[in-house]
């Protein structure tokens, strides 16, 4: 059979695999764009000898999602929002993102990675509030192509690592219903995440929590400075409030290791996580 020159690049294409989509999560406006920059987004290669190398983005005024979907056999209908850390200077994008997405792919969940805007990162005028917002935002846009991408629009949760947990803490108590009538079609979508999960990261909660806060599992480390003692308090503050949420405080592994093995029983604990999220009724039994 002879194969025509215009469709032998798209068979190329599709036996090498394609680039996963990636979407700005504000089409029809950025809030606060007047605080943008015009420089370009910075991928910067960094080494750390007890991880192994990664990779850091920064100078992100574009937030945007790059979509990772799970194999049509394999697929649970479930999503979640991956919010890499890296104190809002930068962004692990492989440690704490592409990894994280590829394991969640491989037990049937679709994936999809937030470079959200960094309130620390050199010279920046972003708040944590729009942080938030951009956790916000990526959850509507989901849930209005949750259809298009196979996935459930009421089992989508968020996970953020260190500082990105601390973001996924505040956006699962500040949330939003949706309004039917807003301007921007995105804001018809609900802002609740469906469960949260915080790796080595929460956000420090000032009063009670309202009503309705999502499912929480939480993870850390004993050595990890003074991450334990936070875990304890947004735990505690779900179980004062009749949330359901889970603690895991492991002896040892320190911070920042995504998914990565440093020898220590710490590093299971995405089947951990795997059991909370069946016990939910995320995954299937």
């Amino acid at each position: 059979m002879r194969i025509s020159a215009f469709l032998l690049p798209l068979l190329l294409l599709a036996a090498k695999g394609a680039e996963p989509l990636s979407l700005p999560i504000w089409p029809n406006g950025i809030p606060g764009l007047e605080n943008a920059r015009s420089e370009s987004e910075k991928t910067t290669p960094h080494k750390n000898e007890r991880v192994g190398d990664y990779i850091r983005v920064s100078q992100v005024h574009d937030p945007s999602i790059t979509v990772y979907l799970p194999e049509k056999a394999k697929s649970s209908g479930a999503g979640i929002i991956v919010l890499p850390g890296g104190g809002f200077r930068f962004l692990s994008i492989d440690l704490e993102g592409t990894e994280i997405a590829d394991w969640l792919n491989s037990i049937g969940i679709a994936a999809f990675v937030l470079k959200y805007r960094l309130p620390k990162d050199d010279g920046s005028s972003y708040t944590f509030d729009d942080t938030v917002a951009d956790a916000h935002q990526a959850l509507r846009l989901v849930r209005s192509r949750a259809s298009e991408w196979g996935v459930d629009s009421g089992r989508i949760g968020m996970m953020g690592f260190s500082a990105s947990g601390e973001t996924v803490g505040k956006a699962s108590v500040t949330f939003d219903y949706g309004d039917p009538v807003a301007s921007d079609p995105l804001g018809r979508f609900s802002s609740r995440p469906d469960f949260q999960i915080l790796v080595y990261g929460g956000y420090i909660y000032e009063g009670p929590l309202p009503e309705n806060v999502p499912p929480a599992f939480l993870l850390v480390a004993h050595d990890d400075g003074k991450k334990p003692s936070i875990a304890i308090d947004v735990y505690s503050k779900h179980l004062e409030a009749g949330a359901s949420a889970e603690l895991h405080i492991f002896r040892r592994g320190g911070h920042a290791y995504g998914m990565r093995s440093l020898g220590f029983p710490v590093n299971s604990w995405n089947s951990t996580l795997k059991d909370w999220m069946t016990d939910l009724g995320v995954l299937p039994q």
